[in-house]
């Protein structure tokens, strides 16, 4: 692929936001609450971008798009479509580059996220689907001048999350197997791209709940494709298409696109709370799932690595989902 990120380019990135980003810790998920549903034998290990900047892995690629911002765009302002994660990414790397933000979101968002965005400054605008909060966007983008700092397409995008994909390869030097979701693709774009240029032979797996799979299409009919409906409780997972260069990168740099149930991710999330006491939204147990799920028993006896991409949850939608994932595991 044309333009991919080059390891120089995404060593440099790295250094660009190390200071303001958080270099994410990682923790082996060795306790005996989780033994029975991980892969045999394997020696699987989280990376925890949950405790990230703005609480998710987006606050790499929003900061770096912030950061290419000329002054006159910078004073016109950036707007962003988001059905959260995404937008308190973008109000917190606005905020840090005393750049006004104005951020569209479904109106069914969490409200911890609504909030968190109008505390960092940021205009909020409310539509009810994610079709809708898309035509805003560009209205806003069009009326107003503001610059788009878009959820998952882009090098510069690709470049901020190929900065975690650098830190996890290099704090789990002996990775086999990386499990990463995907919402829009974004986010595995740049992290697979980071791995595989750092040890090849590492498989890269992305996991997609049923409901929200244009990447699991795109990979079946080879071009980016677009999703009629989304369907699913992970609603940072629900982007409503792949488009060609977050496709095109993740083509190129994974192995599979495997999906999961809603129910997984609900189970998934409560064995982390069990074992780890993390409060994490659907999204941020995904690829665990996948690991316990669709890929155990290829991954029995490797060396794993699953992301935990963020966690932006009020308590009470935290109790609610922890509650259907016991009942679940019965």
């Amino acid at each position: 692929m044309q333009d991919a990120p080059t390891l120089q380019e995404i060593e440099a990135a790295l250094a660009q936001v190390r200071g303001r980003v958080i270099e994410t810790p990682v923790v082996a998920l060795a306790s005996d609450k989780l033994a029975d549903y991980l892969p045999k034998g394997a020696r699987v290990t989280a990376k925890l971008e949950l405790f990230q900047q703005a609480g998710s892995f987006k606050a790499r690629g929003a900061l770096i798009n912030v950061d290419a911002l000329s002054a006159d765009q910078k004073k016109a302002g950036v707007t962003a479509v988001s059905a959260g994660n995404h937008a308190l990414a973008t109000a917190w790397a606005a905020k840090r580059g005393g750049v006004h933000a104005k951020v569209v979101m479904m109106d069914y968002a969490d409200p911890v996220r609504i909030e968190g965005c109008r505390a960092m400054g940021a205009e909020v605008v409310l539509v009810p689907d994610v079709h809708k909060a898309f035509a805003e966007v560009e209205r806003i983008k069009a009326e107003e001048g503001r610059s788009f700092i878009h959820p998952f397409e882009g090098k510069l995008t690709a470049l901020g999350t190929a900065t975690c994909g650098l830190e996890f390869i290099r704090q789990v030097a002996d990775m086999e197997a990386a499990v990463i979701p995907v919402g829009g693709g974004g986010l595995i774009a740049g992290m697979s791209r980071a791995i595989k240029l750092v040890k090849p032979d590492c498989a890269v797996y992305g996991v997609e709940p049923f409901g929200a799979d244009s990447m699991y299409r795109s990979f079946a009919s080879g071009k980016a494709e677009t999703l009629d409906k989304v369907s699913t409780i992970a609603d940072s997972l629900g982007a409503p298409m792949a488009l060609p260069y977050s496709y095109g990168l993740t083509r190129d740099n994974v192995d599979e696109i495997v999906r999961i149930e809603d129910a997984d991710m609900l189970k998934a999330g409560t064995l982390l709370f069990d074992a780890l006491k993390l409060a994490l939204e659907p999204a941020g147990a995904a690829a665990t799932a996948a690991a316990m799920g669709p890929l155990r028993d290829r991954l029995a006896g490797k060396r794993v690595g699953v992301l935990v991409c963020g966690s932006n949850i009020g308590e009470a939608k935290v109790a609610d989902l922890i509650a259907k994932g016991r009942d679940l595991l019965g």
